[in-house]
């Protein structure tokens, strides 16, 4: 029985899918082809690969020693199914993963469990995470793992492991966001109100967030007015009192700040003001908290009507009053409209705009956006624009962050299900190597039908069904568990990409180093796991300043 296994070392930046076949004798890694290097205090991962090569069902078990010098976690990479490929991308293994592999399924979720049924013929894989424990010591280690078949001899995979005498220093002035939508939360936990029990569920993705390198979260001081008509999630209980009159109680907002801030969440992104693409409506704010969808006004309402004016005269100068008091002021970002564009949008977003510096000068704004005729007018103080542009916006010298989301496509970075891993671990490179301000994507945790309330299962759909507009892992990069989130494969290469960002920050490296010129554009770089081993390690030795390293085909 015992020949009919196999079990081998996998890169993290190389997926497993079910249909992967063993490696040949020929080329079958040996122990130390697959090998970690490691700043002192920053994780890393690999993964272990097994095949049942008969008929017979096998249940597989990993084990570890425990160690002095590392903390290790182990996790079964999980399926989803995925019916199709990103539309628009080049069939190249570069740009494309899973060709010949889907349709079919795709590894993505990471679970929390060291042992599986393994079917025949079927290859499946576990992912270990590495951490070196306070007190470890520079120098080459081993992490062995043990591979248990049910009823059978177990086999070892030791895998090298190498700290070099560096701690990387938490990132810097460089804000990263990932849209989180508490509607999901109260719907996917069963929360009604805000109950004792959302609060709970709430601090695990508080901590998530941060345990990924995310500095900032959405704080829905009203229901975000984003991608349709949201269930309400308003923090902020508003009581109407007369025609023009409201009295506000901030104390779901504090607490959600606190919670935030406990599980070391710096920065807060507050709801945009005017509605979504174009600027052209006042947001819906509920009486209370919604929870009866009782609205102040009209959908139709204007963004800058009367009812809306008066409505912003009062809360704007509460809502700093409150910024000041939990010293928040410095640490926030305020929206008008998401992604205008166009001539319509722009007057639109020009009088809406000027409704907030009317009635709060105080307020800088930043909205993700493509169209660089904003920036060149200076109406965004900070616009996000899409990998697309946003080299546009620089070669302008036009101060910006950058973003994607659904787009672009083609040879373009990105984080799709299908997106090579190795694209996706250059996020933070690329991040790094022009003077962007910060990054925001539109998809953490969006478990719901496009522009619906219609909730999904996301272990089953991965497109918001809404493919080939969206592609599968768009909406979300995390999968709700029993108490809190479960990972995905690229939301832990994406906080490893984040990590290489601040390296890059630690040892002072110039956006111009020899080292980073192979990264020319958000569609040409580096997109091999041998250029990101190698450059790491010349990092991690002091040896940047060698030759460029361009593994080009």
């Amino acid at each position: 029985m015992m020949q009919s296994f196999k079990a081998w070392p996998v890169c993290s930046l190389q997926r497993v899918y079910p249909l992967t076949p063993p490696p040949s004798s020929q080329r079958r890694p040996r122990d130390g082809a697959v090998s970690l290097d490691l700043a002192l205090n920053e994780s890393g991962s690999f993964q272990i690969a097994v095949r049942q090569m008969d008929e017979r069902p096998l249940t597989v078990t990993l084990q570890t020693e425990p160690s002095d010098t590392f903390d290790i976690r182990i996790r079964r990479v999980g399926y989803v199914p995925m019916p199709h490929h990103t539309t628009g991308v080049p069939r190249d293994p570069l740009e494309m993963d899973g060709i010949n592999m889907i349709p079919g399924y795709a590894p993505d979720p990471l679970l929390d469990e060291p042992s599986l049924l393994l079917a025949g013929h079927e290859t499946h894989a576990f992912w270990v995470t590495v951490k070196p424990r306070r007190g470890a010591t520079a120098g080459r280690h081993t992490v062995r793992i043990d591979i248990v078949p049910d009823g059978g001899r177990h086999r070892s995979c030791r895998v090298p492991v190498r700290l070099y005498p560096l701690k990387i220093k938490p990132r810097r002035n460089f804000p990263v966001i990932q849209w989180f939508y508490v509607d999901a939360l109260l719907d996917a936990y069963d929360c009604p109100n805000f109950n004792a029990r959302f609060w709970e569920i709430l601090s695990a993705y508080f901590r998530n967030l941060n345990e990924h390198g995310q500095d900032t979260v959405y704080a829905p001081v009203f229901t975000p007015p984003l991608d349709g008509v949201k269930r309400p999630s308003q923090l902020l209980h508003v009581t109407r009192r007369g025609k023009n009159g409201y009295r506000f109680d901030w104390r779901d907002v504090k607490r959600y700040v606190d919670s935030a801030r406990r599980r070391g969440i710096r920065n807060f992104e507050w709801t945009h003001f005017f509605t979504q693409w174009g600027a052209k409506h006042a947001i819906r704010i509920y009486h209370g908290q919604g929870f009866d969808e009782k609205r102040l006004w009209p959908p139709s309402t204007g963004a800058v009507s009367p009812t809306y004016h008066a409505f912003l005269a009062k809360f704007l100068p509460e809502f700093h009053q409150f910024l000041v008091r939990e010293k928040l002021l410095q640490n926030s970002f305020f929206h008008v409209s998401d992604e205008p564009h166009g001539a319509e949008h722009l007057e639109n977003y020009r009088r809406a705009r000027s409704l907030l510096e009317e009635l709060a000068p105080w307020m800088k704004v930043t909205d993700a956006l493509s169209d660089i005729a904003y920036g060149r007018e200076k109406l965004t103080d900070m616009p996000i624009a899409s990998i697309g542009t946003a080299l546009d916006f620089v070669n302008e010298d036009i101060p910006c962050g950058c973003y994607y989301c659904c787009g672009p496509r083609g040879r373009f970075l990105n984080r799709f299900i299908d997106t090579p891993l190795p694209k996706i671990r250059m996020n933070g490179w690329l991040f790094y190597r022009w003077p962007f301000m910060g990054f925001l994507h539109w998809g953490y945790n969006y478990w719901y039908r496009r522009q619906s309330r219609e909730m999904i299962d996301p272990y089953q759909v991965t497109d918001a069904h809404a493919w080939p507009g969206w592609a599968a892992g768009d909406p979300f990069v995390v999968y709700p568990g029993p108490d809190g989130p479960v990972d995905s494969m690229r939301w832990e290469i994406f906080a490893e990409s984040l990590r290489d960002y601040a390296l890059l920050q630690t040892l002072k490296i110039e956006r111009d180093d020899p080292l980073l010129q192979p990264l020319r554009s958000f569609e040409d770089f580096p997109k091999s796991a041998d250029w990101i081993r190698d450059t790491r390690r010349r990092l991690l030795s002091g040896q940047s300043r060698l030759q460029t390293i361009d593994h080009r085909p």
